[in-house]
């Protein structure tokens, strides 16, 4: 889990010292391992492991149960489910006017911008390839070179389920392996490729404006991801990139409808083609941001 601390300094600036030891003292853990034991805790429905628990991060990171279904921590049968809690109803308005994007998720604006060459940059001198960020195969990275892409960072205080940022029809899902480092932003400065290296599950859907992808990035303890058509598809045994086919019936989601969740905070990124998206101005490094906001704007000839 990531400390309270964990938005403090920008990922534009580069890797310090205590950036590099925090990463390297992650990179002999027992990545998996680790995350499978709190799992297991985070699923205990014994009073005294959960409860404890759930006051704790409500305190440690001014967690607002005020806007939850179900306000009462003590009401949860298990960390969690407090963790994967939904929002009363009204808590977050979503973007209705025609053509805007709404926002995903709750969290912290990590970078956003163009995937220039086709490199998603990460934090000051360190980026990856869209190609490496969806499993390796080109002809499904093709579409989102040069496009517009947004990385947002979720940390224990925010709401956890994941929004579609507009209508779409699912086209297929992808996992793909990879280590757990934690994805807060000292570790991002550090870490050269992080995202292309954690693992992650990719949703990939059509829209009336082009190919969208989904990316839901794992993170040290917080490796489990759920879509709403899957169910639970991390964590998983073995290190093959699988491409899990969308159901007989297909997924068509409407914008603001759930698509999936972590069980427990990482981070989501957006992929978009060029010339779809154009992002709003305060779409910048440390920006709060909230399901269902206006994030970013179809171009008028999209709309």
């Amino acid at each position: 889990m990531e400390n309270p601390a964990s938005h403090s300094g920008p990922v534009t600036r580069p890797a310090g010292p205590l950036d590099h030891l925090r990463a390297a003292v992650q990179a002999p853990l027992p990545h998996h391992a680790l995350s499978r034991v709190v799992f297991r805790l985070t699923r205990c429905r014994a009073r005294w492991v959960r409860r404890p628990l759930i006051h704790a991060v409500v305190k440690a990171y001014g967690v607002d149960l005020g806007e939850a279904a179900e306000p009462d921590p003590d009401r949860y049968p298990s960390f969690n489910a407090f963790f994967t809690r939904a929002l009363a109803p009204g808590a977050r308005p979503v973007a209705d006017g025609t053509g805007e994007v709404a926002c995903p998720v709750d969290g912290v604006v990590s970078q956003a911008g163009v995937a220039r060459g086709g490199r998603v940059f990460q934090a000051k001198g360190r980026s990856f390839t869209v190609d490496e960020l969806l499993g390796g195969v080109a002809e499904r990275a093709e579409p989102f070179r040069g496009g517009a892409f947004a990385t947002l960072y979720l940390s224990p205080r925010d709401y956890h389920r994941i929004h579609m940022p507009v209508d779409g029809r699912l086209v297929e899902t992808v996992h793909v392996p990879g280590r757990l480092f934690s994805v807060d932003s000292r570790t991002t400065r550090a870490v050269p490729r992080l995202f292309a290296r954690n693992e992650r599950v990719a949703a990939l859907f059509d829209t009336a404006v082009g190919p969208l992808a989904v990316v839901m990035v794992g993170a040290l303890l917080v490796s489990a991801v759920e879509t709403v058509w899957a169910g639970q598809v991390t964590p998983p045994r073995g290190r093959r990139v699988r491409r899990l086919p969308p159901p007989p019936a297909g997924v068509e989601l409407a914008r603001g409808e759930e698509l999936g969740r972590f069980n427990m905070g990482s981070t989501v990124i957006l992929l978009f083609p060029p010339g779809i998206v154009r992002w709003r101005p305060g779409l910048v490094p440390e920006a709060e941001v909230r399901v269902g906001q206006a994030i970013g704007d179809l171009s008028p000839d999209r709309a």
